[in-house]
């Protein structure tokens, strides 16, 4: 452990340094060295969070420190969480602390799922349920309330697999929409109205929706149909429930990188001629970052809006797809 702290501040160019010459204003000197101080009181190395003083020491050189998410302890249900992006949230709450319930409809997929979470040392519960049917989900929020002793989160992922044929007007039958409103929306839907009781009561919560830029895009009508529904439920929610200290966001993923995606790319590659990294790089063109996001990294932005510190967002809609060239939303 170093006796003094140098953090250098970029600012406009300039570049100070604490220690002993100090050319930086009295506020930041004062927080950064507190900052020090905490960490060395606690043992912690540099760059690290000591989860059992909560301290947090700075990066040497540079500003740089672990932040601590206030997860530890959280309880969470995630539906859809066997795979996918759902796993992907699991995995990362689990990671940051937080208790997890996995939830969908094959019990096999969640307990291979679970085996693979429980590396992290929190509590996994294996919780089957169809959200297509309102007993079930009633049934599945107590029992994760029973083993975990309540619940502090909800996300909802649990959803029919995108991706398939989008048929022409003509073609569109009822059911086309239908499912997905079932699956989805109401899935939602049925989700939030069972743990909600248990959240107002506790007066905290945290509720992330995960919906798809087909809202913001034309192109498959069942597809904006059933994600614009989930941002107008997640609005509704958030202020309903806001009072209670319950927050609801909406969370639009684009084309992710998931287990499904090598199989994707190897058909799409060969109806077009071209190799499977030509036709990820094709795909990946059309975000302003020049490559398609991976589900680790959406579900990096889901827990952080699953956390205390995202207390400032509700009701409203974050697209996580890597950013949309061309395209303004305010």
């Amino acid at each position: 452990m170093r006796s003094r702290l140098d953090i250098f501040v970029k600012d406009m160019g300039i570049v100070t340094g604490i220690g002993r010459d100090t050319h930086v204003p009295l506020p930041l000197a004062a927080a950064a060295q507190q900052l020090y101080l905490l960490g060395e009181r606690a043992g912690s190395r540099p760059g690290r969070l000591d989860r059992r003083h909560r301290a947090v020491t700075p990066v040497i050189p540079g500003v740089g420190v672990d932040v601590d998410l206030e997860l530890t302890g959280k309880r969470a249900i995630v539906t859809g969480g066997s795979r996918g992006i759902g796993f992907a949230v699991a995995d990362k709450l689990a990671a940051e602390g937080a208790d997890v319930a996995v939830v969908a409809r094959d019990r096999d997929a969640l307990e291979k799922a679970a085996a693979r979470l429980g590396s992290h040392g929190t509590r996994i519960v294996v919780a089957p349920a169809d959200t297509r049917d309102d007993d079930a989900v009633r049934a599945m929020v107590a029992e994760v309330v029973g083993a975990l002793g309540g619940v502090d989160i909800l996300v909802n992922a649990a959803a029919q697999v995108a991706g398939g044929p989008i048929p022409a007007l003509a073609d569109l039958a009822d059911d086309d929409v239908r499912v997905e409103v079932e699956t989805k929306v109401l899935g939602y839907l049925r989700t939030a109205r069972a743990v909600a009781p248990h959240m107002v009561a506790q007066g905290w919560g945290r509720i992330v929706n995960i919906s798809g830029l087909n809202a913001r895009t034309t192109g498959s009508i069942p597809g904006s149909i059933r994600n614009i529904a989930v941002a107008a439920l997640s609005k509704n929610l958030a202020d309903e429930l806001g009072p209670s200290g319950i927050t609801v966001t909406t969370v639009h993923p684009g084309t992710t990188v998931t287990e499904r995606t090598p199989g994707m790319l190897a058909a799409r590659a060969e109806r077009s001629g071209t190799t499977p990294e030509e036709a990820a790089a094709a795909m990946g063109a059309g975000t302003s970052i020049g490559r398609l996001v991976t589900a680790a990294e959406v579900a990096d932005v889901i827990t952080f809006l699953a956390s205390p510190r995202s207390v400032a967002i509700t009701g409203d809609a974050v697209s996580v797809g890597g950013g949309a060239r061309g395209s303004i939303h305010y």
